[in-house]
């Protein structure tokens, strides 16, 4: 069989049918993601263990296919045809070979594009300060990072350096440099790259992923030396964030962390996925600037009065998720059911949602 055409009907289909996610996996029918929700080919059967690592391999160079079968898993992006780039990950399950692929759209979409609160425009006016996206797996944060970098390349003359695993979204210099690195191809770990950063003469720094405490301190002291640094975690909330941050470092060293993060941290946006009521998803978000107060409140180690700070600061951009949640229902972007079932504090959320 030739598996590399049955893949491009795959793809093709994919992009016909609006899909965000493909899974191939032994046993189960070829899968779509579409708006959130799997959809099973309708004519496609189980496929077999030998369909299954034809269609991975068709997707993959000689060098990902020693990886995989001495490593068991490999992420890497795969450009179909110029139409779209895929992020794919291969994996072993159950001594066989499986796929996950997530479609990256060719055009980077705005801010509004993307639903997300306008107050995100203002995160990358200073030149200097980190900036924190976050949220589960799969919850957009890439995309967000995506679109609040390409607009700094339309309206700064920066040097921007990002560092991915895999490189998803493929810029376009506009008024900025942009130099995208992938780890494996172009560096070796996260944390090596961002020391490398600083011989690079960068304006803007994005690392994909803060995974060890290297990481995270290297970023915090780019953002401390006069660049805007942005950065995932995979956290659910700003405070969490902030307590994971700092609790990557040991008991000896998070004075000093608090301090650098109460001085360089501009915002932390926080991010969820939603089913929306008409179909498809749309962004919820909470929101925390670093004001004075909530500087203090880092430094004094008091972080869990943080949610407390951004339920009553408004006035000032921030806005909790339950906020944001009950704002959908109102502009009946959501339902109530779901917004209840996607709060983090449902007796919060029902208190805010009676007032």
């Amino acid at each position: 069989m030739d598996y590399s055409v049955k893949l491009k009907k795959l793809l093709e289909g994919a992009l016909d049918q609006g899909a965000s996610d493909i899974h191939i996996s032994v046993g189960h029918p070829l899968t779509l993601r579409i708006a959130g929700k799997l959809i099973p080919l309708t004519r496609s059967r189980p496929i077999s263990p030998a369909e299954a690592e034809g269609l991975a391999f068709s997707l993959m160079t000689e060098n990902q296919k020693k990886t995989i079968l001495s490593e068991k898993e490999v992420d890497f992006s795969y450009n179909f045809e110029n139409r779209a780039r895929f992020r794919v990950n291969v994996f072993s399950q159950r001594g066989f070979i499986a796929a996950a692929l997530r479609l990256i759209p060719n055009r980077i979409p705005t801010i509004e594009e993307l639903n997300l609160p306008l107050i995100l425009h203002e995160f990358i006016r200073p030149s200097q300060g980190f900036i924190l996206v976050t949220g589960a797996s799969s919850q957009g944060k890439s995309t967000t990072l995506a679109s609040m970098i390409d607009e700094i390349n339309h309206i700064k003359a920066a040097h921007i350096i990002t560092i991915e695993d895999p490189i998803e979204y493929l810029f376009v210099d506009d008024r900025s440099i942009i130099d995208q690195r992938e780890l494996g191809r172009d560096t070796l770990s996260f944390a090596k790259a961002l020391r490398s950063t600083f011989r690079q003469d960068p304006d803007v720094i994005m690392v994909g992923e803060m995974r060890d405490q290297e990481t995270i301190a290297t970023a915090i002291t780019a953002a401390e030396t006069g660049h805007l640094v942005m950065a995932t975690l995979h956290t659910n909330s700003a405070s969490q964030s902030i307590h994971r941050i700092v609790n990557s470092f040991p008991g000896s060293q998070q004075n000093q962390i608090r301090n650098q993060l109460s001085t360089s941290l501009l915002g932390v946006i926080s991010q969820r996925l939603i089913p929306r009521a008409r179909g498809g998803l749309i962004p919820a978000c909470e929101i925390l600037l670093n004001t004075a107060a909530v500087a203090n409140l880092i430094r004094e180690n008091k972080i869990h009065e943080i949610p407390l700070v951004i339920e009553t600061s408004a006035e000032l951009g921030m806005i909790s998720m339950d906020r944001y949640l009950i704002d959908l229902v109102r502009r009946k972007e959501i339902t109530l059911e779901t917004a209840q079932a996607y709060s983090l504090t449902p007796s919060n959320f029902k208190s805010l949602m009676g007032k």
